[in-house]
């Protein structure tokens, strides 16, 4: 299966999103390797200081910032169980060979209305990729969520894609792993980030496993 972890706005948590669900896969003895698909390279960055603290690697991550991810991703498939792909925000092309990649679109939301409403730009690219790919799907994901949660499903309620029902919240324990190149489940392994990521890996692959039965 490959995921795309897309939004064209920044700063809505796709790498953390990426890195800690590959990790989690990795966990539970899958084989994944993380596309870093943005020319920022975080994901890369994190995977970099994980090698100078001297962690174990648990997944492969391989830099492929191009628009001919659609061509390459499904060869690296081949070898895997999940190929978890971290998206570049505004690069249009890069953005489209990547939803061409992707089995599944994962679109982070901050839960805000401002979020829900510049999601439009992403949808027009969704629509766009579904002529060629019918059999796509697509899903918001609400992350660094608080009080207002609510507000923002109600504001995604008539969109589709359709939201998630894990929600992942504002949670210090994302950034404070990060520094050190590790996963917030290496922090400790029973705090609501590693239950909330935990549950988000599960509800994709039940949506997957759904899928491929209908």
């Amino acid at each position: 299966m490959i995921v795309a972890l897309l939004n064209q706005k920044g700063g809505v948590g796709k790498t953390t999103l990426a890195l800690n669900l590959a990790g989690e896969w990795a966990a539970r003895g899958k084989r994944v390797t993380l596309i870093d698909a943005d020319p920022q390279g975080s994901a890369l960055d994190w995977s970099q200081q994980r090698s100078r603290e001297g962690l174990p690697r648990l997944f492969g991550v391989v830099g492929l910032a191009r628009d001919t991810l659609h061509r390459e991703a499904p060869e690296l498939a081949r070898d895997v169980d999940h190929i978890v792909i971290d998206g570049p925000p505004r690069v249009a092309g890069l953005m489209r060979s990547a939803l061409l990649a992707a089995d599944l679109v994962l679109i982070p939301v901050q839960p805000s209305p401002l979020d829900g409403w510049a999601s439009a730009e992403m949808l027009a690219l969704l629509s766009e990729a579904l002529i060629y790919r019918p059999e796509l799907a697509a899903r918001f994901v609400l992350n660094r969520c608080g009080a207002r949660t609510v507000l923002a499903r109600e504001t995604l309620a008539d969109h589709d894609p359709p939201v998630l029902t894990t929600t992942i919240g504002q949670r210090i324990a994302f950034a404070v792993a990060a520094q050190s190149g590790r996963l917030a489940s290496e922090l400790d392994d029973d705090t609501p980030a590693t239950r909330e990521i935990a549950a988000l890996a599960a509800e994709i692959e039940h949506l997957e496993i759904g899928r491929a039965a209908s």
